[in-house]
């Protein structure tokens, strides 16, 4: 199966902190998103193991399209979403999300022991979706939960599927709960 791509998002968050107030590095989050067609919409089918497949190229497509856009940053967290169209079911868009689609993204990014948090929803065009962020090498790392929200106004159609992948390149800004800090991050599983 190859996917069908008709659009191509990317977003940019870029905050510096609270005027007058020094936080060093500024807070960049990016995502980029696919729209691609759903090969399942308006149908049921038992086995989504073309789609899986399939989703490890387009995998590779956007890592391209992530790179550019995060440009001399370094990634510290990771997160991706999808949005089935109403003709497809949820189930479709998690297909696309799985770790065939990740691991090309997480060598784009210089990899990641932790697992990517997710969030899938069937829903119209122009319905927001958060993205949540948690910390590519540990995912307990507090001071980078966080999330984007983003809004594809025309997307997804009902036969068709937002696939999205954002990263960040530090924990919240003022994030202060305690926990396991970035830089004494550790364990092979990213559990702790």
């Amino acid at each position: 199966m190859k996917l069908r791509t008709r659009k191509w998002y990317s977003f940019v968050e870029h905050e510096d902190g609270c005027a007058g107030e020094v936080q060093g590095v500024p807070l960049r989050k990016v995502a980029v998103a696919a729209i691609v067609e759903n090969p399942y919409a308006n149908r049921q089918v038992t086995d989504l193991s073309p789609l899986i497949d399939a989703s490890e190229e387009l995998g590779r497509e956007m890592s391209k399209l992530l790179v550019s856009v995060l440009g001399p940053y370094e990634v510290q967290s990771y997160g991706k979403a999808g949005i089935a169209g109403l003709a497809g079911e949820q189930e479709h868009a998690n297909a696309l999300l799985t770790t065939k689609f990740a691991d090309p993204l997480r060598q784009a990014v210089g990899g990641g022991k932790a697992w990517i948090s997710s969030f899938t929803k069937r829903a119209t065009a122009g319905v927001p979706i958060d993205i949540p962020l948690a910390c590519k090498d540990a995912l307990y790392v507090r001071s980078h939960y966080d999330g984007m929200t983003i809004l594809l106004p025309d997307a997804p159609l009902p036969n068709e599927i937002a696939v999205i992948f954002c990263v960040a390149n530090r924990g919240r800004i003022h994030a202060r709960v305690g926990g396991l800090k970035y830089e004494d991050k550790k364990g092979e599983d990213g559990l702790f």
